[in-house]
């Protein structure tokens, strides 16, 4: 039996679809139903239920973007920080193996040899390494809970995309906003991510933090460029000057904009396609 959180959010869902296709026995929990914040309570249902791993995908992202979450800092703090230290104790008690989705926008930039951040790379873009949004400080706050836990897997997924027209898909975004601010990035097609994350726990691979990003990095005009070649559409793309033109105008809170290393998932058998293999499928395939 897998415990499934979050399940009705943009990934929970990728969670669910999967697991109905792969035939795997999976409860999902409403938080309102389950009280699945009380570490107690959480704990009495992973027992009852005999179940074999936990997976967290709740968490709060603010729609329709993080300028939201600084709105919202409390209701932020809680699904990012407090949530992942509820369900710790929760696994710890019942003694159950659980993996979190957490994120890389605790990162900004490169690293200064050019190379993408690993694992082993501190958050620099954080409450400790400021200025960030408050939803990026939230979450590497819930990777510093989360620090040395056993048992515990933490998937950091960075701008999910796939093939399915939805307002949490990256390449809706794009399509959407009047403005774009050109940026370098990693990003993850969602169906690769929660698949890599569920080989994670079938193939018993070393707990710990994995950036579960497709290989490479990519540019906003290179994303317009594909959409432009696959999707034929007739609106035209315009950008900010700048950074500091895009903040003035358009945004509350800066950005995470930065490149991270997928070597370390990779080398334990998982495969994440390259970037632009998976920016291609996906508009072929879109629907």
């Amino acid at each position: 039996m897998i415990i499934l959180l979050g399940g009705s959010g943009y990934i929970g869902s990728a969670f669910r679809k999967l697991f109905e296709k792969e035939k795997v026995e999976y409860r999902s929990l409403r938080r309102a139903e389950s009280h699945y914040d009380s570490p107690e309570a959480l704990a009495e249902i992973l027992k009852t239920t005999h179940a074999s791993f936990l997976i967290n995908a709740a968490g709060y992202t603010g729609k329709p973007n993080v300028d939201a979450c600084e709105d919202h800092r409390g209701e932020c703090l809680f699904g990012n920080a407090v949530l992942p230290s509820c369900i710790l104790q929760a696994c710890r008690e019942a003694n159950v193996p659980w993996g979190h989705v957490s994120s890389g926008c605790i990162y900004t930039g490169t690293r200064a040899d050019g190379v993408g951040f690993s694992e082993l790379d501190p958050p620099n873009f954080s409450f400790r390494s400021g200025p960030c949004s408050f939803y990026s400080g939230s979450k590497a706050l819930g990777e510093e809970v989360l620090n040395q836990a056993e048992q515990t897997y933490i998937w950091r997924l960075r701008i999910p995309f796939n093939h399915e027209d939805s307002p949490r898909n990256y390449l809706t975004k794009v399509v959407r906003y009047e403005r774009l601010l050109d940026a370098r990035n990693s990003i993850s097609q969602v169906d690769e991510f929660v698949s890599a994350c569920w080989q994670s726990w079938k193939k018993r691979i070393p707990f710990g933090i994995y950036n579960m990003t497709n290989s490479g990095s990519i540019t906003t005009r290179e994303v317009v460029a594909a959409i432009q070649k696959y999707r034929n559409l007739s609106k035209s793309f315009h950008y900010f000057e700048s950074e500091e033109e895009f903040m003035r105008l358009a945004a509350k809170t800066p950005r995470s904009n930065c490149v991270l290393d997928n070597s370390k998932i990779l080398s334990c058998g998982i495969e994440l396609s390259h970037v632009s293999d998976a920016l291609e499928w996906s508009l072929r395939n879109w629907r």
